[in-house]
Order: C-alpha cells, then structure tokens, then sequence
C-alpha cells in the first residue's frame, strides 16, 4: 500500500479545523480575562472552554474512521475513550442518510455495529470524517460483506 493509499482509508476532522478551534478558544480566554463585566466573563470563559475542549477531542480521535486492510479487524473507529475495532462481519448495516439541518439536507454516514452482542449505531458526518461521507461509504463498501 502506498501511502496516497493511507491516507485514503483514513479520515478526520482536518486539522486547521481543529488549529481554528484551538485559536478562537486562546482568543476567547484571554478577552475573558480582559473583560470587566462579570457575568460576560462568565459566558466568554465557557465559550472558550468549549472550543478548546471541542479541539482537544477532535485532536484525541484522529482518525476518527479508519480501514487496515489485510487485519481480521480492519474497520476502526476512533473515541475520546480510544479506538475500537470492527471485523466486517460486526458491522450489521452501513448506509447514507440525510439529515434536514437549518433548512437543507445534510448527507451522514450511519454505521451499525455488533460490539460484544449490543447493538450500536455511529454516525459521522463531514466534521467527522473531514470527506464527504458518501465518498467514505463507497470506500468502505469494498471491505464489507455484501
């Protein structure tokens, strides 16, 4: 495999997401501390904790979706408690479903999985996978059972 080949069978939020994430976060603390009206001290200190915790997460499971061929597990998904690996014959049903969001459709990859005989769904999205979910599904359906 090469690693062009890699880098397709992984995906992620992109990483200046994240670096963004991580800016407006430092931002948002330091006019915190700039601020002199408390109560807005309070709510800019909670926006700046949730960005800087939305990167820490982002950064902690990357990559969030991820195909090893040539593993008996090769399907793994990525969390903030660590990775957890997928054969293809745990994953019950992989398919597109659109979501209405403000207004427009949005395209999510859902998967079911058997992980230790209860039954789970995951869902990604674009933040998620940092692709178009329907390009990953298609990759993903060359390692599924049909």
């Amino acid at each position: 495999m090469t690693p062009a080949d890699a880098r397709a069978l992984a995906w992620s939020t992109p990483p200046a997401a994240l670096a963004v994430c991580a800016l407006g976060g430092i931002v948002l603390a330091v006019a915190a501390v700039l601020s002199n009206d408390p109560a807005g001290r309070l709510l800019i200190a909670f926006a700046a904790l949730a960005l800087l915790v939305m990167a820490g997460v982002g950064l902690r499971q990357r990559p969030r979706l991820a195909i090893e061929p040539g593993t008996a597990q090769p399907i793994v998904v990525r969390g903030v408690a660590g990775a957890k690996r997928f054969g293809p014959d745990e994953i019950l049903r992989a398919r597109i479903v659109n979501y209405r969001r403000l207004g427009r459709k949005v395209p999510m990859l859902e998967l079911d999985v058997n992980e230790h005989g209860d039954e789970r769904l995951l869902i990604f999205g674009r933040w998620d996978l940092g692709a178009h979910p329907q390009d990953v599904f298609e990759t993903l359906q060359a390692y599924l059972p049909r």
